[in-house]
């Protein structure tokens, strides 16, 4: 009878230094026999839903939380039984669970051979580990951005006095990077707090109470239903909602905001739509006014290349993209998410069609990939779907602007001299007074607006 083991599963660090997630639902029971990155459960982080793959093949013996739970990174969500054959544990040469166990540290590099060579070719999968397929058999490491592969696999400072730390790099260790600059913001020393944590890990109650703040209790149960009787109801604030108000609030007092508005007639584009959902090239792809304000918003950039651009505070730089990562804020039942479309100006038209409703079904399906949340450098909101004329849309924390697109209406309007019916929209654009001035500003929403009057204009503007 061959041994066997329990091995325990910590959440992950999911990407982008996030502090905790969301068992949504198990896909396991205890005493199910798994597979290696066979999907064991559903999470929600800040930012999306992912899929979590076992690091083992194995029989599982415990599922350490419940459905509903919010878990800290680092924390065991589930253990398994496994063959004890010398090391491997049920898994390839020193694969998925060495690099789960990193990523549940906090460190959320990429994972570097032994030999410091490029990362080998992984398994697809969504929370950014899984088995290796090709490894020399030695163990492999993470590397610490900004630390070389020698200083990431040293000893720990318990067996070898640590040298002497810069302020950018003497934090790493006790906490994760969104808890880092909540410290810095609040002016906390992380060197003189203790971690309550996994492992130590200094979290953001820590820092509030070091700072002397008070640590809001949870309340409710969660589920958003009041029982007979009760007169209110009271939600928790988590997953994606927690994450867009804190952004929300991040980006209102940070970056000075200005907004202006530019009603406009529409109807030569309306009439230009009606034309395109007639031609082959179109042929199965959802076409709205959203596509001719996107294809706008493309062109007029490259003309106002400022609107593009973010704001870096640490380095004092301003950050001209040469891409353009086009935000798209969708409402879904978790929440507003702004997912976006990468090298969105490369795209031809109707590629570009089809991928705003590629991005739009899959946010409403709520298969929204991290990887299409973050990197977003300008975004466009249609507030016009709910029937609003016109807003003042607050930025995606990290972009120079976002454009509001109100409905489209049929009203009188001046034309050629005379009072006609016509389709009018309002365009209401908010942008980084830092970074954007109100000439430039005003030239980008004009050229926006030059372009859905007279969509032919794109012949000489692009």
């Amino acid at each position: 009878m061959s041994a066997t083991m329990i091995k325990e599963f910590r959440l992950p660090d999911l990407g982008e230094g996030l502090t905790e997630s969301e068992i949504l639902n198990w896909r396991v029971n205890v005493g199910d026999t798994v597979t290696l990155n066979q999907v064991i459960a559903e999470v929600e982080t800040a930012k999306a839903v992912v899929e979590l793959p076992s690091p083992f093949a194995g029989v599982v013996t415990a599922l350490h939380e419940t459905p509903g739970t919010v878990v800290e990174v680092g924390k065991p969500i589930v253990s398994f039984e496994v063959p004890d054959d010398g090391g491997t544990n049920g898994r390839p040469n020193g694969s998925s669970a060495d690099a789960a166990s990193h990523a549940a540290e906090g460190q959320g590099a990429p994972v570097q051979g032994a030999d410091g060579q490029a990362p080998a070719k992984r398994e697809p999968n969504l929370v950014g580990y899984g088995a290796m397929v090709e490894n020399s058999g030695r163990p492999v490491r993470r590397r610490r951005s900004g630390m070389s592969q020698e200083a990431a696999a040293a000893p720990a400072p318990a067996a070898v006095p640590a040298p002497a730390a810069s302020p950018e790099t003497s934090e790493r260790p006790r906490s994760t990077p969104p808890v880092r600059k909540l410290a810095r913001d609040l002016g906390v020393d992380l060197g003189s707090v203790a971690g309550t944590g996994e492992r130590g890990l200094i979290t953001r109650d820590d820092v509030l109470n070091a700072a002397g703040q008070a640590v809001p209790e949870a309340t409710g149960t969660g589920t958003g239903t009041a029982p007979a009787g009760q007169r209110e109801t009271r939600i928790p604030i988590k997953g994606v909602r927690k994450a867009t108000a804190s952004a929300m609030v991040a980006s209102a007092f940070t970056a000075p905001h200005v907004t202006e508005f530019l009603t406009v007639d529409a109807t030569a584009s309306m009439e230009f739509l009606d034309r395109l959902k007639l031609g082959k090239d179109f042929a199965g792809v959802k076409l709205t006014p959203l596509t001719l304000v996107a294809r706008a918003v493309l062109i007029a950039l490259k003309r106002n290349p400022s609107l593009n651009s973010a704001w870096d505070e640490a380095n004092q730089e301003i950050v001209q993209f040469n891409y353009v990562n086009l935000g798209i804020a969708a409402a879904t039942p978790r929440g507003l998410l702004v997912p976006n479309i990468k090298d969105a100006e490369k795209l031809p038209f109707p590629d570009l069609a089809a991928a705003l409703a590629d991005l739009a079904e899959t946010a409403r399906a709520g298969k929204t990939s991290p990887a299409r949340l973050s990197g977003g450098t300008i975004s466009i909101t249609n507030i016009g779907v709910f029937g609003i004329d016109a807003g003042t849309p607050i930025l995606n924390p990290g972009e120079a602007a976002i454009l509001a697109v109100g409905a489209v209406r049929r009203m009188p309007w001046e034309y050629q001299g005379k009072i006609k019916l016509r389709q009018v929209l309002t365009l209401s654009l908010s942008f980084d007074h830092r970074l954007v001035d109100g000439e430039q500003g005003s030239r980008f929403l004009a050229d926006v607006g030059r372009l859905l009057a007279d969509p032919a204009l794109a012949m000489t503007m692009a």
